[in-house]
């Protein structure tokens, strides 16, 4: 249904399923839709009035606030608001409800709070972060991570331990879109959490940080035991590295790259080829690039060769420079092979090229070879220039193998 986008079909679940869990996990879909029909927002709002259990409730406030829906949020409340009032004057309002005896309408207060975005109401927002309720707590968790305002740190910071777990990784959240050295402080001292979903999460949130002690930790995080962490602890990383300022960046790559290549652990592969493969951002794409062909070992230099491989046809000029320089620190007869592969097969000159440029660091006599027949038969200039170029460097020194 979440794949078809069947709105209807989620909305009779979300109405009708005997069983909660079903009804929550409908709710959260139907929020993380684009667009959203009546017939779902009705089914949103009649969980909000109606559901006996609060975890379904929650999940629809969540879907609602998700959906921008604040005014249908507000009115399943039976609460109205003047959309004309400045933030302060909306943010007190809902300041108010925060003291409510009804659990439903402090969670809504929380997420809307946080939707306002006004600092003043990080005060109140931090001194209710007893409240008794977890779901109430965690959503208030949530809305100071999206005010983003300090003042909020010691008590966030408070509640990393002693906490039901989704209170825990919604604080560990927050203090990540917070930043500063308290909640770097406090991220880094939970670290070693028993709770696997926690330690991921702190490894995210960690990613927003440039301070060494972030660095040293997602670094120890890169031997924990489960592949998840370990994964979350490379995004963050590369998150890093690609916002470290100039002078730290040979450093700390030559610190991680250290680190990473002594374990050659595949799910640390698995996620530089899927920074590289799948990733929005450029600069991470670029360092997952340069960084892939650097830390794979002997276990995982073929997933390894097979994305920089594919790399050598990027669109961005750097990322297919650094795939060819990766290639190039793997520099194996596999690399060669696959390299030869590639002119055989591929249909895109300017990945050709590439190859050939490459093979001219990495090849043998087997390179120089299929050098010679592509200088003979290509038709295009570029190819032709770096082949030939690549085979004066394997004439002057015989190649690797």
């Amino acid at each position: 249904m979440e794949r078809e986008r069947d709105i209807g079909g989620l909305a009779e679940l979300l109405e009708s399923s005997d069983n909660p869990k079903i009804r929550a996990r409908s709710a959260e879909i139907l929020g993380d839709f684009d667009e959203m029909e009546d017939t779902g927002l009705e089914a949103l709002v009649d969980a909000i009035q109606t559901d006996e259990s609060e975890v379904v409730r929650a999940a629809a406030i969540d879907a609602m606030t998700n959906l921008g829906r604040t005014d249908a949020l507000l009115a399943a409340l039976d609460r109205e608001i003047d959309d004309a009032a400045a933030d302060w004057s909306k943010a007190e309002t809902f300041v108010s409800d925060l003291d409510s005896e009804e659990t439903t309408l402090r969670m809504a207060a929380a997420n809307v709070l946080g939707e306002i975005g006004s600092d003043s109401a990080v005060k109140p927002l931090t001194n209710h972060l007893d409240d008794p309720n977890p779901r109430v707590r965690a959503r208030i968790a949530r809305a100071l991570g999206k005010i983003g305002d300090r003042r909020a740190t010691e008590g966030l910071v408070e509640h990393l331990e002693g906490e039901p777990l989704g209170v825990r990784r919604e604080v560990a959240d927050a203090l990540g879109y917070i930043g500063g050295d308290k909640a770097v402080t406090g991220l880094v001292d939970v670290a070693d959490d028993k709770s696997e979903a926690m330690r991921r999460t702190i490894a995210s949130s960690l990613g927003e940080f440039g301070d060494p002690r972030a660095i040293d930790t997602l670094v120890d995080l890169l031997e924990d035991e489960s592949d998840l962490v370990r994964k979350a602890s490379t995004f963050s990383l590369i998150e890093i590295l690609s916002n470290v300022s100039t002078d730290r960046s040979d450093e700390l790559r030559n610190e991680i790259v250290g680190k990473m290549s002594a374990r050659d652990d595949a799910s640390i592969i698995e996620s530089l080829v899927e920074i590289i493969e799948e990733g929005s951002q450029l600069h991470q794409r670029r360092n997952a690039t340069w960084m892939l062909g650097r830390v794979a070992g002997p276990e995982s230099q073929e997933k390894a060769i097979e994305a920089l491989i594919g790399a050598l046809a990027d669109e961005d000029n750097l990322i297919s420079q650094f795939a060819a320089t990766s290639l190039s620190e793997i520099g194996s007869r596999e690399v060669e092979t696959a390299l030869i592969h590639h002119i055989d097969t591929a249909h895109d000159d300017e990945s050709i090229a590439m190859a050939a440029f490459t093979l001219g660091k990495v090849g043998g006599e087997r390179a120089k070879s299929r050098l010679e027949k592509l200088v003979d038969e290509t038709e295009n200039e570029e190819v032709r220039r770096r082949a030939f170029s690549a085979i004066s460097k394997l004439g002057g020194s015989g190649g690797i193998f």
